[in-house]
């Protein structure tokens, strides 16, 4: 059969060609507003970083002037004056943040350049007041800034946000003033009704998660916008902790979040908006733009923010980049991969042990600051689920688990000596601490007669503890997964138990899905540790038997009336040195019940490239923003 080319068949082609000439053009003329927009994208930040640049220099050359002299209780005209402010009442003044060590004071480093953190565990969510662990907080502490801060040397309160502030001499208000120049990360001013919203109609909404916070500021009456850069925050009585309350917590932009429903904002993985030095790379724009926000499994990348008010981070961002397994994360760091990386005990003694020039190119670095927290297992003391009681609801029981664990061999054995054995909630190191109030030792034999006094003991001559019902003594142990000593800490935990006749069941799970057990009290026991953000901190959000509520932090559900009337006590001490005496009765009430068996207490432990200068230890921890790229190239020269 002869085929035929026929005028049909040539329309199609004609019409063929012309619908895939038309495809083409289209995705021609597509690629070409692409790269329109993005090169209006790069001509926009040259123009914002060119202006800042500009602005800073100007301000340089204006500081170089003389000085303006100003009076106690005066300021000149232009700025203002002390209107703001309560007559009367000392003002206490700051300047803008600055760096404890001056990276251009120190020779051989560079403008620019990337640092990258390696994560042992992988964050939930990086969304101010919702996120909740240590990763996040690392991350918002670069991105978003509070009224104040603390000195890394002296841990001394000090100015961020705020350049000036009032404290009422009856404890009852504290009236804090914006530096002018204070600016968010799109540009937008800082303004005093910024922090009335983050306090009053984000932190207080109940549609909004942010219990955790929410349960410190139950002393908080009001915040009142005085004018522009003044608010005043009201308390309904004294408490040691409303200057920490008032100044201490971050404040949000209310013109970005506001954009949000609670619902997205609780749902949200990367919302994370602030002033301060960093901001992050991928922020959705509006709640129609969700899709675009960090999730877990992606690297945590900030850029510097060119918009930054204070004094300008000399790298050019930072990165977070979780890698889960111990021996994985080491591997990463030497590869160059990580700039600085926690390394576990063992890890941290066997390299300087064994590679004499390991410091040659990189710091060791081991310190005590007021981070260091304690590692503990938490014992749940009300019902799990809200439906089933568990052993742990007997304080002797709770006793009992604490005497069956040789922690002094497990810092041995599983931390390689590092650390020591923590007794309380309370560092040692602190005037809150009782040096009499020692750990309780290993101690099986007064651990059984303790069980037995509960009703616990072997009735049927299986090796496993019953109770009257004849119910096996058996429970859940929770830990997160990832890391050596984790699995090390776990087996000796079940090992050790089961000697005693104890049935443990271990459940490892992910570190991101900690928060969502610890909100439904979804545990028999469960192991994690906490740290400290300031020199001293409010027991109430732990401990207080209100903080179970919400899915509080009190997610043990133990509830004392002993240690919230000492609570209460020690949060309307204003004296420092009386409130210490009543910090020594709670942890000895903290002691005589166990609702933790307290672990360990260790100094913090560090690898850095020395890749990147200006690394300084100090009592807050480490300042990534000073941190400098080593220029190799640059030339010695003779002071």
């Amino acid at each position: 059969m002869n085929n035929r080319f026929g005028l049909k068949d040539f329309i199609q082609i004609v019409l063929l060609g012309a619908i895939l000439g038309s495809i083409w053009l289209s995705m021609m003329q597509k690629t070409r507003i692409e790269l329109a927009i993005e090169g209006v994208q790069t001509k926009l930040g040259d123009i914002e970083q060119q202006s800042m640049q500009l602005q800073r220099a100007l301000e340089k050359g204006l500081a170089e002037r003389p000085a303006v002299v100003v009076q106690q209780g005066t300021a000149p005209a232009a700025a203002g004056g002390d209107a703001w402010a309560r007559p009367g009442v000392k003002i206490e003044r700051w300047p803008a943040p600055h760096s404890a060590s001056d990276p251009a004071k120190t020779a051989g480093l560079a403008a620019g350049g990337e640092f990258v953190e390696l994560f042992e565990a992988q964050p939930a969510k990086l969304v101010p007041y919702i996120s909740s662990d240590v990763y996040s907080t690392r991350v918002l502490d670069r991105v978003c800034e509070s009224l104040s801060t603390f000195d890394p040397k002296t841990l001394k309160m000090v100015g961020a946000l705020a350049d000036a502030w009032q404290v009422d001499p009856d404890g009852l208000w504290i009236r804090a003033h914006i530096n002018p120049k204070a600016r968010f990360s799109d540009g937008t001013p800082v303004t005093a009704e910024d922090i009335r919203w983050t306090f009053m109609d984000f932190v207080n909404n109940p549609l909004i998660e942010a219990e955790r916070t929410r349960s410190t500021m139950d002393n908080l009456k009001d915040v009142k916008v005085i004018d522009d850069l003044t608010a005043e925050f009201v308390f309904k009585e004294p408490l040691f902790t409303n200057m920490l309350v008032a100044l201490g917590d971050p404040i949000l932009p209310k013109h970005y979040f506001s954009k949000f429903e609670p619902a997205q904002i609780n749902q949200g993985t990367g919302l994370i908006m602030g002033s301060g030095p960093f901001r992050i790379a991928n922020l959705p724009r509006g709640g129609d733009d969700l899709d675009t926000q960090w999730t877990p499994g992606q690297d945590v990348v900030l850029v510097r923010n060119e918009q930054y008010w204070a004094e300008m981070p000399t790298l050019a961002g930072l990165r977070f980049k979780t890698i889960k397994d111990d021996l994985g994360r080491l591997v990463a760091f030497r590869n160059g991969e990580g700039s600085m990386m926690l390394p576990t005990s063992p890890q941290f003694n066997k390299v300087l042990r064994e590679e004499p020039d390991f410091e040659k190119s990189n710091y060791a670095l081991k310190w005590v600051n007021m981070r260091c927290g304690y590692s503990f297992i938490a014992w749940q003391c009300g019902l799990r689920n809200g439906k089933t009681a568990t052993p742990f609801s007997d304080k002797r029981v709770r006793v009992a688990m604490t005497l069956l664990l040789d922690r002094e061999r497990m810092i041995r054995d599983i931390w390689d000596g590092i650390g020591i054995v923590s007794k309380g909630p309370m560092n040692p190191e602190s005037p809150a601490s009782d040096p009499s109030v020692k750990p309780l030792p290993f101690d099986p034999a007064k651990a059984k007669a303790l069980l037995k006094e509960a009703g616990w003991e072997d009735r049927d001559g299986d090796g496993i503890l019953e109770n009257a019902k004849g119910d096996k003594f058996q429970f859940e142990y929770t830990y997160a997964t990832g890391g050596e000593i984790s699995e090390r800490l776990a087996r000796f935990v079940k090992d050790s138990y089961e000697k005693a006749g104890i049935v443990v069941t271990t459940r490892p799970v992910d570190w991101s899905r900690y928060q969502e057990f610890l909100k439904l009290r979804d545990f028999d026991a469960i192991t994690m540790g906490w740290g400290a953000n300031a020199p001293e901190s409010d027991p109430r959000q732990i401990w207080h038997s209100e903080s179970i509520k919400e899915g509080g932090d009190n997610f043990t559900q133990w509830v004392s009336p002993k240690a919230d009337a000492l609570i209460e006590k020690g949060r309307r001490t204003m004296d420092e040195a009386a409130r210490m005496l009543v910090w020594r009765e709670f942890e000895a009430a903290i002691a005589e019940e166990q609702p933790y068996t307290f672990v360990r207490v260790a100094p913090w432990l560090r690898f850095v490239s020395r890749e990147f200068g200006n690394v300084n230890p100090y009592k807050t921890g480490l300042e990534p923003q000073e941190f400098c790229k080593v220029n190799r190239s640059a030339t010695p020269t003779k002071n």
